[in-house]
């Protein structure tokens, strides 16, 4: 029985950590210039805020399978675009 709380816990703290990521991602996003994500020839920036925001509706409606698609989507934006956007507006380090 003990077993059972600490998975839990720990699938608790992983979905806490995931909709950090992903609301993180989400206001990023939002307050980038729109032709920037053209420039870095990525999707549109009202694209990525719809599939950011709908990860995030996912991750607090559909448990795992909502954190899953929630952490792969802002994981793709964050690793993927960030970079090619804040070095298009130079701002990378």
């Amino acid at each position: 029985m003990e077993l059972q709380g600490l998975v839990g816990y720990v699938l608790f703290a992983v979905q806490v950590a995931v909709l950090v990521m992903a609301v993180y991602a989400f206001v990023h996003a939002a307050i980038q210039r729109p032709d920037a994500y053209t420039a870095a020839d990525k999707l549109t920036k009202p694209v990525w805020l719809v599939i950011l925001g709908v990860g995030i509706l996912l991750a607090l409606v559909l448990s795992i399978t909502g954190v899953a698609i929630a952490a792969v989507a802002s994981g793709v934006y964050l690793v993927d675009v960030r970079p090619k956007i804040l070095e298009i507006q130079g701002k990378s380090r």
